[in-house]
Formats: C-alpha cells, sequence, structure tokens
C-alpha cells in the first residue's frame, strides 16, 4: 500500500545557476574515462584492456579483485588511450578515445516477463549496468549473491540544483517499466519508487509501490525513503538504483545493448547559459565548459555542490552523475567576513539576521567555496538534528566514528545513513568538521570489521 510521507526537518539551498529545460546541440567529447574511485567499496581494480586495445560499448574494461564476476563496461566505443595511475600504480582513470560512431556489444534482446533471477543477474554482470545498483548499509556496489529485502528508487532529487528526473527520462518510459521489471526479480520484498508532486504522474508502474514525499532537502534521497518505509536494520540488506540506471538497464534487456547515453544538467551561477546536454558516462566537460562560463576563478563539480566531486576544465563526469555544477572559488576576502549585514549570503543559522532572507523563500543566492572559517572544536549545538528527518543523532554517531566505538555506532544508526544524508550537516556546521568524510570512515571501519 503507498504511503505518504511529509517530512519538516531539513534545508532547501535555493542557488542561481538551475538548468533550463531544453537539450542543447554539444559536440561529443573526444575522450571518455572509467574511474575506479567512482565505485566506493572497490578493493582493488584490475584491468581487462590494455593501451592501444579496441573496444566496444559495453566492452568490460576492468573487475573489482573482491567480486570478479560484475564487469565495469567501456561507455562507448574506440581506442584505449590512456591508463592513468597514481602511487603505488593505484589505477586512477581509463581513458578512452571515442569513436564518431558508437558501435556497441550485443547482449541479445531479452523476454522480460519470462526471465528468471539467474538470468537477468548474469546479463546484468556481464554487460556493464551492474554498478548501478548500490547497496545500504554502506552506500557501495551491491553484492550480486546477496538478495535484498527490498530496492527503492527516488525518483526526484532535492539536492541544489539538481537535475529534473521527469525530463531527463522523457521517451525513456518503456525502458523504465522494463528495468523495474527486472528488478523486481531480484527481490522477494517491494520495489519501492518515492516521488515527489511533480513526479508523481510520470513514475508510474505495476510493478512498484510508489510512495509519496513532501518537504525541504534532503526529501530525495533514496535513503531518508528507506527509513521511513523499510528501515535497514543490522543483517539487512535494501537496494538502490538511479532512474536513469533503471532506464539503462530496462534497455539492455529490451535492445541488448549496453546504452550509457544520458541527459546531464550543466549548472551553477558561473555559467552562462545554464541547460542540459546529452552525453554518455564518464565525458570529458572541456567542450561543454569552453566559452560558456563567467570569467574568473571558477570550481567545477562533477555533481551538486553537496556531495559532488571537484574537477578541472578537462575533467571527466562521475560514473553516477547527470549533473555538472559551476561556482566562483572563495579565494577572495570578505570585508567584515560574517560580520557584515548583507541579503546576499545565506545562512541556516540566520547569522545575518532576517536580511538573508528577506527575498523570501524563493530567492536565490550565489555560494562560493569560502567556509568562512577554519576548523575548530566540535561544537554541539543541535543544529544537525534540524535537517536529518530521521531518528538518527548526527552528532553523536560522529563522535562515536572519532572514537571508534563501533557498538555506539552501531547504536546510533550508522546502518542507515552514507555520506549524501549527513551532508547538509557539513554545510551548516559551525565547526567546519568534514563530516561526510568522517562517516565514511565509519561506514568502512564497520564494513570491513
Amino acid at each position: 500500500m503507498s504511503q505518504s510521507i511529509k517530512l519538516k526537518k531539513g534545508f532547501d539551498i535555493n542557488l542561481k545557476g538551475k538548468a533550463e529545460k531544453k537539450i542543447a546541440e554539444l559536440a561529443q567529447p573526444e575522450t571518455f574515462a572509467i574511474k575506479p574511485t567512482d565505485f566506493l567499496g572497490m578493493s582493488r581494480a584490475k584491468l581487462l584492456v590494455k593501451e592501444g586495445e579496441s573496444v566496444k560499448a559495453g566492452t568490460p574494461i576492468m573487475i573489482d579483485k573482491a567480486v570478479e564476476d560484475v564487469f565495469y563496461c567501456s561507455p562507448v566505443s574506440g581506442e584505449v588511450a590512456e591508463i592513468v595511475r597514481g602511487a603505488k600504480r593505484k589505477i586512477l582513470e581509463v581513458r578512452i578515445l571515442a569513436d564518431k560512431e558508437i558501435e556497441y556489444e550485443s547482449f541479445g534482446q531479452q523476454d522480460v516477463s519470462s526471465l528468471t533471477k539467474a538470468a537477468a543477474i548474469d546479463l546484468m554482470k556481464k554487460s556493464g549496468v551492474w554498478p548501478n545498483v548500490i547497496q545500504r548499509p554502506f552506500g557501495v556496489v551491491a553484492d550480486p549473491n546477496d538478495t535484498p529485502k527490498s530496492i527503492f528508487i527516488s525518483a526526484f532529487d532535492t539536492h541544489p540544483l539538481a537535475a529534473d528526473q521527469n525530463f531527463t527520462l522523457q521517451g525513456d518510459e518503456k525502458y523504465f517499466e522494463a528495468g523495474i521489471e527486472v528488478l523486481s526479480k531480484l527481490t522477494e520484498g517491494k520495489i519501492h519508487i518515492g516521488v515527489n508532486s511533480e513526479s508523481a504522474d510520470f513514475f508510474k508502474s505495476s510493478k512498484a509501490q510508489v510512495n509519496t514525499v513532501s518537504g525541504p532537502h534532503p526529501a530525495g534521497n533514496v535513503g531518508v525513503q528507506i527509513h521511513h518505509v523499510d528501515a535497514v536494520n543490522k543483517g539487512e540488506t535494501v537496494w538502490t538504483v538511479a532512474p536513469f540506471g533503471v532506464a539503462q538497464i530496462g534497455k539492455l534487456f529490451l535492445e541488448g545493448k549496453y546504452d550509457a547515453s544520458r541527459v546531464v544538467a550543466f549548472t551553477g551561477s558561473e555559467v552562462l547559459t545554464p541547460q542540459y546536454y546529452k552525453t554518455y558516462t564518464g565525458g570529458c566537460i572541456n567542450k561543454m565548459v569552453d566559452g560558456t562560463t563567467k570569467d574568473g576563478f571558477v570550481r567545477f563539480i562533477s555533481g551538486n555542490v553537496l556531495t559532488g566531486t571537484q574537477i578541472n576544465s578537462t575533467g571527466y563526469l562521475g560514473f553516477y552523475d547527470n549533473q555538472l555544477t559551476v561556482i566562483p572559488e572563495g579565494d577572495q576576502y570578505d570585508f567584515m567576513g560574517w560580520i557584515l549585514p548583507t541579503t546576499e549570503k545565506l545562512s541556516f543559522h540566520k547569522a545575518f539576521g532576517l536580511l538573508s532572507f528577506l527575498g523570501g523563500k524563493k530567492k536565490e543566492f550565489t555560494l562560493t567555496t569560502n567556509m568562512r572559517g577554519q576548523h575548530r572544536a566540535f561544537v554541539q549545538s543541535g543544529e544537525f538534528e534540524k535537517v536529518v528527518p530521521m531518528d538518527v543523532l548526527p552528532t553523536y554517531l560522529l563522535k562515536a566514528v572519532l572514537s571508534e566505538d563501533f557498538e555506539q555506532m552501531e547504536g546510533l544508526g550508522i546502518y542507515e545513513v552514507i555520506e549524501e544524508d549527513l551532508a547538509l550537516c557539513e554545510f551548516i556546521d559551525a565547526s567546519k568538521n568534514d563530516v561526510q568524510a568522517i562517516l565514511r570512515e565509519g561506514l568502512d571501519l564497520v564494513r570491513t570489521s
């Protein structure tokens, strides 16, 4: 039975630079990259190709030595141009020089209705779509040998300037429905789709329970929806898939190919014309940002400003990202810092009085990367609990991680959260703690213990 969830806790960060709902023409990047760092929990990447080899879209590029039957595949056809390594020869990127016309590995069309669980998992593992399936707890690529008690899809995103899922998946409705049917074979529980008022009509499925969620960010986070519908306890597993991942899975079974194309929102206050572009997973952003951003020192972020990854102007989009954000670097001195009253600075704590809220909830802000302070002792203010709409005590949980107290971490709800669920805590933290990094340290400690 569908549920209606109304959340009051949270905080919307309304930034300038929301993408206009149109897909602009864009010359495709010359190179694309697969980055092992995108896949949390990957113990050690093992290459299956060498520089100079020709590949097709769907050709296996690497595996995780801990789970050798899950392939990470090329998003495009072309030539393996470069393998970038870091310290101790750690693989950082596998760059592929793309063909002008994409050729695909053929995996054969499937009758989804008669598909067995074993056949579905086998095809997903060898075709490149399996990494779309993420496991809770821990937020790592799911183990195909597990059976989740349920699968969750959040059909809307409340992160700052996030892509509109309804718009980016227009025309892919049949693939999304096929993807839901495939996923329904992987669990004995339910498929849950979280929608808001804008996505309720678009995301429908006879194979899923559709739950309506309302409230400020992080209402769109799948972890919040899991918490309120089918919470994860110790020893339990829930899987999550992003909407474009569901459509990609559906296209694999209906058309027999690994189609890594996606619509990306190009957003941020420093973008001259925020809009959408169609590209492929792992695309280089150089052609997207060339001549389309304002002059000055800016930061390019693959993803959103809360949880995204900083890249340079010739960097590559992350595997799970359908958004590129450009904001000013905070490298300029502010006269009188946070003391000076202004209407142009956003503050959850109302540090600038009521001035920053004079424009109402629809007022848009231009925020820089300036932290407006430095790291200091952990202040226990009770503010974290105001932006986390879950029965979790973030302050105590983070302190338990810092003290490596496993029993406290488990008791305080570490199985229910990953970085994005506490990202707002980092944004409002007066102590300037790297909250997401602390939480990941705790998640890895518990996962590997």
